[in-house]
């Protein structure tokens, strides 16, 4: 079996965008992959978050991650800072990476903006962090988006000059790979902006925490144009908003977009965001429910993650000690 890891920040409620990008895609990398899951809240505080939320939200993120069909027992599932592994080898890799590869990085141009200055060091970083989380455990393939892609070539360029530097063959290539059913998801109220937790407005996403009732009230209030769905795909063009929820659908109900613009062309928005909407609570409310459920005993949100630390902790111990004494460290 081919070693997956996989991180998602621990900030926010998760969102349909989070579940359809990347949550349900790690449920089915179980079948046939050894998986390393973490709550990466190292990476969180790069940008400063509140210390009580954020314990909040990672047993928030913990009980979705469950809900939705990750096996604590299967696989491996952990909250980053729970293993010093990450931290020792970030750096290391800090000592290993150039700052001009850091200063290439577009993830952190588009996060500073023209306020770089006042960013902390560690978001600069960040991409170090990344690598290490990935080679603690000499993980080989991360499921990523488009946008991540840059950072695992960074990693990969931090291997083979920590490889070169020292004189060893010790950290293999990591492979980047966009899952098949990987989806883009955009907010309900902007439909050229990608859902996201940091949207001021609540109606701009779907959390995975909402019941059917503020689902449906989501899906009323989306963001449409007046004229009715196409009868084919082609008729979508300029029309994000319609895109988003014909896309949406389709992904929910396992059709392709033509398929479901069989079903709704020519239908005003009314009846087929009632539609919509019986799709989305039909696959995210039992999921809401579930994790609702968990959230009422912390106790087991607790135990999960500490035993998924400590298995963490066995696997990228030896891994990282090692890198130590190529380094030169007394062990």
């Amino acid at each position: 079996m081919k070693r997956v890891f996989s991180g998602i920040q621990p900030t926010g409620i998760p969102h349909l965008g989070n579940y359809l990008g990347a949550i349900r895609n790690w449920v089915s990398l179980q079948a046939d992959h050894e998986c390393i899951f973490c709550l990466v809240d190292l990476h969180a505080i790069t940008v400063w978050q509140n210390p009580e939320d954020l314990r909040k939200q990672t047993r928030q993120q913990t009980a979705v991650l469950l809900a939705s069909g990750i096996d604590p027992v299967g696989q491996i599932l952990f909250n980053q800072s729970a293993v010093s592994a990450h931290a020792r080898l970030a750096w290391i890799f800090n000592c290993v990476a150039r700052l001009g590869w850091l200063n290439r990085m577009t993830q952190f141009k588009d996060k500073a903006g023209k306020d770089r200055e006042n960013h902390s060091a560690g978001l600069y970083v960040y991409p170090n962090l990344m690598a290490a989380d990935i080679m603690a455990y000499k993980a080989t393939r991360v499921p990523v988006g488009d946008d991540q892609r840059q950072h695992i070539e960074l990693a990969n360029d931090i291997a083979q000059k920590f490889n070169h530097d020292y004189g060893v063959e010790f950290f293999g290539t990591i492979e980047a790979f966009v899952p098949p059913e990987a989806a883009r998801v955009m907010s309900l109220r902007d439909g050229t902006k990608k859902m996201s937790k940091s949207d001021a407005s609540a109606q701009s996403r779907i959390d995975m925490t909402d019941d059917a009732d503020t689902i449906a009230l989501k899906v009323r209030r989306a963001k449409t144009d007046p004229e009715p769905l196409p009868v084919s795909a082609e008729g979508l063009d300029g029309r994000p908003e319609a895109r988003n929820l014909v896309g949406l659908y389709a992904v929910l109900a396992g059709l392709s977009v033509d398929q479901v613009l069989e079903r709704h062309g020519g239908d005003g928005f009314g009846p087929f965001k009632q539609a919509l909407t019986d799709v989305l609570v039909s696959r995210i409310d039992p999921i809401a429910s579930e994790t609702r459920r968990l959230l009422a005993d912390t106790a087991y949100l607790d135990t999960v993650l500490r035993d998924g630390a400590t298995r963490a902790g066995t696997m990228a111990e030896p891994i990282v000690s090692e890198v130590e004494k190529i380094v030169g460290f007394l062990k």
